[in-house]
């Protein structure tokens, strides 16, 4: 299930209450969902933020990550990319996830607010970010303009 979730939940008509994770580097969306740093997780009330917090990624590890989302009450999952694994395991949890996000986090949450977050392709090949986020600070592949890491350089 890629691309955006309908505006008209994104403004609150179906559904009150909504959590959403973005996958983190710093202040911008991480392109390696499985291995970003953290997860900034949005709560939206009638179209309006209730709560926004950061929480530490739990580990690099098949099945993990959406799981504990899941708990956590998260439905949908904002990154710049996801491996067909982790977004079948998405499905499998009735959770939405839309990738080709970049940018700075606050932007996509102003975007989420306004249902205009657009989501596309996957940035980011399978096994990519091996090696980066969680496991090491530095990717493995060409970054594209404002690809951050925590080391705060752009690549």
């Amino acid at each position: 299930m890629e691309g955006s979730p309908p505006p008209s939940v994104l403004s609150g008509k179906e559904c009150t209450i909504m959590k959403i994770a973005i996958s983190t580097d710093g202040e911008f969306v991480s392109a390696h969902f499985g291995r970003c740093p953290t997860f900034t997780i949005v709560e939206i009330e009638n179209g309006r933020i209730r709560n926004t917090q950061t929480i530490a990624n739990p580990g690099h590890s098949p099945g993990l990550i959406p799981q504990f989302l899941h708990k956590r009450g998260v439905r949908y999952i904002v990154a710049g990319g996801m491996g067909p694994r982790a977004s079948g395991f998405f499905d499998e949890l009735g959770m939405q996830a839309i990738v080709g996000v970049s940018g700075k986090v606050k932007d996509v949450i102003d975007q989420l607010l306004k249902g205009t977050l657009q989501g596309g392709e996957s940035l980011c090949e399978p096994g990519a970010g091996k090696g980066y986020g969680i496991d090491k600070s530095t990717c493995d592949h060409v970054g594209e303009e404002g690809h951050h890491h925590d080391s705060g350089e752009v690549e």
